[in-house]
């Protein structure tokens, strides 16, 4: 497969005259709890044309390029990226550090430690809880729930509890968030969640389990009067990220 996702992205570099600088796995398979039938969800980072960035006029910011059954490859300008990057957006810094690469160029690693620096706690905490409300209420409501919506929810929170206690960029490996910040108590539920879910299909539902549940709805009230709490971070000069984007569209076709 990881053959297959890399002529992608060579097809990718070819038809849209881009060049791809970083390609990862996001979503269940980057978190470590893919399903059997998971598919392989590709994001990358590209920079276009060197004169596209020099135009009056807008052009596109990103790519779709491919949603099946098995692949759903999409990915974004650096310009856009950077953007992103400055506001704080938690999901970069997932890409980032996702702990599956298909492709990763020096001039993209080298800058890495100083996109980091962008990392907002309080934007983080924000972002991960509205992710596990929406999964708890869309999903975890009923007689039966689908487990793969339980560990959605608990990365999420985990996420944020890794925030609260470390100020500082949480893992993208649900395994190793798990370590950090999980209570001992929820350990075997857990574990158990984990195995059943390696063997189940993405839509299989079961029965709910209590100690998750509770703990779920015990965190979420937590993390909102947390948010509340964060003092906003004071918001961070263009200099370092200029710089970069100079630097990286002249790797540029």
């Amino acid at each position: 497969m990881k053959n297959r996702i890399l002529k992608e992205i060579e097809e990718i570099e070819n038809t849209h005259s881009v060049k791809v600088l970083l390609a990862i796995e996001s979503g269940s398979r980057a978190w470590g709890f893919a399903s059997p039938d998971s598919d392989y969800d590709v994001r990358f980072i590209y920079a276009g044309k060197k004169e596209d960035y020099l135009r009056l006029d807008s052009v596109e910011d990103h790519i779709e390029w491919k949603l099946d059954a098995v692949l759903d490859i999409n990915g974004w300008d650096i310009r856009k990226v950077l953007l992103q990057i400055h506001r704080g957006n938690p999901t970069l810094f997932e890409w980032i550090h996702s702990p599956i690469v298909y492709k990763k160029e020096k001039i993209w690693q080298d800058q890495e430690n100083i996109l980091d620096q962008y990392f907002d706690p309080r934007k983080a905490v924000y972002h991960y809880r509205g992710l596990a409300k929406r999964t708890y209420l869309a999903y975890l409501q009923g007689e039966k729930v689908t487990y793969k919506k339980y560990l959605y929810a608990l990365r999420s929170l985990l996420a944020c509890m890794y925030i609260e206690k470390y100020q500082a960029i949480p893992p993208v490996l649900f395994s190793e968030l798990c370590k950090s910040v999980l209570p001992d108590e929820l350990r075997e539920d857990v574990e158990m969640l984990l195995e059943k879910k390696k063997e189940a299909k993405e839509k299989d539902q079961q029965d709910p389990l209590v100690s998750i549940q509770n703990f779920i709805q015990k965190e979420l009230v937590h993390q909102e009067q947390l948010v509340k709490e964060m003092n906003e971070m004071p918001e961070k000069d263009w200099n370092e990220l200029n710089r970069i984007f100079l630097e990286l569209i002249t790797f540029g076709v």
